[in-house]
C-alpha cells in the first residue's frame, strides 16, 4: 500500500510517498500565498502521486489545532488560509482518496516512538524547542489531544513571577533578554549566546542558566505528572551536541531539589529532524486507517 504525505510548513510544503515502510521524498515548494494556489499545488502533486505509485491515500502535517473529528484546523499559523473551516472535507472532495490530518508536532511525536529516538516506548512527551516551546505527548501508542486540542502545549505552561515556559525556556528568549541587559554592538542569536557562554561569558552564562533551569523545572512537572518513559527534545537547538549533557545536568540538580522525588527523567535528543513530520504523518494515516 502506498500512502502520499504532506507536510504543510509556514516556508515550504513538502511532499513523500510512504510505500511499504519506506519513505521517498519529494521536491518540496514554497508555500503559496492563498488558498487557491495552496489547492492547485497540493492536487496536482497528488495527482502525480496516483500516476507513479498508485497511492491509495493521503495524510496531511500540519500546524495547528487539528480537529481530528470536525476536520478543522483551528488556532493560527503561519498559513492563515488553513484554519477554521471543514478543510477535511476539502482536501477528501479534491483528492477523491482517505484523508487523515495531524499537528505536526504530534507527527514528530509518532515518527520518534515508532522507530526513532523512542523506538518502542510507549508513553513519550516530545518538546519542541524553537522560538517557543510545542511539543505532544504520547499514551499508550497514541496522541493524547485532550479535551480541547492543548495536549502538548508546554509553552503555556507558568514559570517565575507568571512568565511562562516559552518565554523563558527557549534559546531564541535567552538572546533576547542577554541583548537587552547587555546592549552588546552586534546582538547575539541563541546560537551566539551558547558559545558566548562556553566561553566564558559570566551574562551569557546567567542567561543559559535560566535557560536550562526553565526547561529541566518544566520536564520534572511533566515527569510528575503524565509520567512518560522518556522525553525527546527536538527542534533547532536540539542540533547542538552540548545541549544534552548540560539539560540532563540541569534536570539532575532539579531533581535532587525535590528530596522525596524517587526519578529522574529521562531524556533523549530527536532522531529525524527535516522527515520527522513526513514519517510522522505515515504512523497517523496507519493508526487512523489501520493499514502497513
Amino acid at each position: 500500500m502506498a500512502i502520499g504525505l504532506i507536510d504543510i510548513g509556514g516556508t515550504t510544503i513538502k511532499f513523500g510517498c510512504w510505500i511499504k515502510g519506506q519513505l521517498i521524498t519529494d521536491q518540496a515548494v514554497a508555500t503559496p500565498a492563498n488558498l487557491t494556489a495552496f489547492y492547485q499545488i497540493l492536487t496536482a502533486k497528488i495527482t502525480a502521486m496516483k500516476q507513479q505509485y498508485g497511492i491509495t491515500g493521503v495524510s496531511i502535517s500540519s500546524p495547528g489545532a487539528v480537529n481530528q473529528k470536525t476536520g478543522i484546523i483551528g488556532s493560527f499559523s503561519a498559513v492563515p488560509y488553513i484554519h477554521n473551516f471543514d478543510i477535511l472535507s476539502e482536501f477528501k472532495q479534491r483528492f477523491q482518496l482517505p484523508v487523515a490530518i495531524e499537528n505536526d508536532a504530534n507527527c514528530a511525536a509518532l515518527a520518534e516512538a515508532a522507530d526513532g529516538a523512542a523506538k518502542g516506548l510507549a508513553n513519550v512527551v516530545l518538546l519542541a524547542v524553537g522560538t517557543g516551546v510545542g511539543g505532544a505527548i504520547i499514551l499508550n501508542g497514541k496522541i493524547h489531544h485532550g479535551s480541547h486540542l492543548l495536549g502538548g502545549e508546554f509553552g503555556f505552561m507558568l514559570h517565575e513571577n507568571n512568565r511562562t515556559v516559552s518565554t523563558m525556556g527557549t534559546l531564541v528568549n535567552a538572546a533576547k533578554r542577554y541583548n537587552q541587559r547587555v546592549k552588546p554592538e552586534q546582538p547575539l542569536t541563541g546560537k551566539q549566546l551558547y558559545a558566548a557562554a562556553q566561553a566564558g561569558n559570566s551574562a551569557a552564562k546567567k542567561e543559559l542558566q535560566v535557560f536550562f533551569t526553565t526547561l529541566a523545572k518544566a520536564i520534572f512537572n511533566i515527569q510528575y505528572c503524565i509520567d512518560p518513559d522518556c522525553f525527546v527534545i527536538s527542534g533547532g537547538v536540539s542540533a547542538n551536541p552540548a545541549l544534552l549533557p548540560d539539560l540532563q545536568t540541569a534536570i539532575k540538580q532539579v531533581t535532587k531539589s525535590v528530596k522525596i522525588a524517587p526519578l529522574t527523567p529521562k531524556i533523549c535528543i530527536a532522531h529525524y529532524q527535516a522527515e520527522a513530520n513526513l514519517r510522522g504523518v505515515a504512523v497517523n494515516y496507519s493508526q487512523q486507517f489501520h493499514a502497513n
